[in-house]
């Protein structure tokens, strides 16, 4: 049917209204709407929300497609409430070309579960010694705006800068994975009290301050945006404090994991608590959600990276960094900043979707939900309590570090333009 009608669901956590939905766009909002030949979706005491955006997940193909796939990561992102995705560089080949990154486009085209937006790699093979092809990437038909080495550092000064200034000239952004790799060499986890009683290598935050520090200053100096993934530490929460005052024009992202979980559970020797950025101290738990509720963090983004069971199945100096978290996101952003009373549902719309597609320049995404915008939507029912199962998981990846643990709400619908990507928990 061309037409949905959405009835009695809270807007952003708000005001109870209908939505009527007409082909790709809403074409009516208001109480006791009615349309005879729409299909109804019952969404009493459930919230709407602009679908949502996440704006850092590996989808692993070409190249990984044992990890995850277009289709599977997609298919993982409507399931966790999202309509577009940015896909990072780190790809086998690595997306630093227009034919790589145009490639990643039309498979997200062809999965049709969510948009896929590719981001490509600032510098050749991401060595950080040469320049991608930033300008031929934006002119491709993938038009790609955001440019990232995530994975590793752009650590030399000149490259980043050079990058800066090129992505200025059409509005890009580079967004910087912040690891200063000479005090990171061996390091296994967060730098503290527990891998000095564990014995494993320490991981600084300085390594992530000093890189932050550096690059905000590069970008006030050549007038040019940058952007902070998966920002994880109290003191860098102060640094980009410091450079919002001064009016640079710098965005950052924190993980949901490192809104939630801490390096504690290093203890266990599990690998699936094994990240990068690792897990930090509770202590910068507390300043990170205090960032993300005051705007000082303008986003939560999943770093979704999925990794087969022998990468994670392994001792834990072997084991690969990293975890999913398409769908479970939604869950612990309700538990850590709802709950918590440090947002409401308008500040998670705002965080989860209008931020990052504008940061990201996702048109069409992160748009008021009011008649005649387009159809992107999700809806969540905050009252849904349920242990994590991966086996339950769309991703073809089961490297969760939830499993087992009760999280809060659950995406019932998504809506991509109009069309319904789930319905009732279930993938259309």
């Amino acid at each position: 049917m061309s037409k949905i009608l959405i009835r009695g669901a809270k807007v952003l956590g708000g005001e109870v209204a209908d939505v009527l939905i007409d082909g790709e766009i809403i074409a009516e909002i208001g109480t006791g709407l009615a349309a005879d030949d729409a299909q109804v979706v019952e969404a009493e005491g459930q919230i709407l929300l602009p679908g949502l955006v996440d704006l850092h997940t590996h989808l692993r193909e070409p190249g990984r497609e044992d990890s995850e796939t277009v289709l599977t990561g997609t298919r993982a992102a409507a399931s966790g409430g999202f309509t577009a995705v940015f896909a990072m560089a780190n790809t086998h080949p690595v997306a630093d070309s227009a034919g790589v990154v145009e490639q990643v486009y039309r498979l997200g085209k062809e999965a049709g579960y969510c948009d896929v937006q590719p981001i490509g790699a600032v510098t050749v093979g991401l060595e950080g010694k040469k320049l991608a092809e930033l300008g031929a990437m934006h002119d491709s038909a993938a038009g790609v705006t955001v440019f990232s080495d995530d994975g590793k550092c752009v650590d030399d000064a000149v490259i980043m800068r050079r990058a800066l200034e090129y992505v200025k000239a059409f509005g890009g952004v580079v967004a910087q994975h912040a690891q200063e790799p000479r005090l990171t060499e061996g390091a296994q986890m967060n730098e503290g009290v527990v891998s000095a009683e564990l014995g494993l290598g320490g991981w600084p935050a300085v390594a992530e301050e000093s890189i932050i520090a550096r690059d905000v200053l590069l970008a006030e100096h050549v007038g040019s945006r940058v952007h902070i993934c998966h920002l994880s530490t109290a003191g860098s929460v102060e640094i980009v404090r410091w450079a919002k005052s001064r009016g640079i024009d710098v965005t950052v992202e924190v993980t949901p994991h490192h809104l939630l979980l801490t390096d504690e559970l290093v203890r266990t020797y599990d690998p699936v608590y094994k990240v990068n950025p690792p897990l930090r101290t509770e202590r910068d738990v507390t300043a990170l959600r205090e960032a993300l509720a005051d705007g000082t963090i303008d986003i939560v983004a999943t770093d979704h990276a999925p990794h087969p069971h022998e990468d994670k199945d392994c001792e834990w100096a072997a084991a690969a960094m990293g975890m999913v978290g398409l769908e479970t996101a939604l869950s612990v952003v309700q538990q850590t900043m709802v709950e918590t009373g440090l947002l409401d549902w308008a500040g998670v719309a705002d965080r989860m979707s209008f931020a990052p597609a504008r940061i990201g320049r996702a048109a069409g995404h992160g748009r008021p939900v009011s008649a005649g915008e387009p159809a992107n939507l999700t809806l969540v029912d905050p009252a849904y309590r349920g242990e994590v199962d991966p086996a339950d998981f769309a991703s073809r990846s089961r490297n969760t570090p939830y499993e087992g643990r009760e999280l809060p709400g659950r995406v019932t619908h998504t809506f991509l333009r109009g069309r319904a990507t789930l319905v009732d928990g279930k993938l259309a």
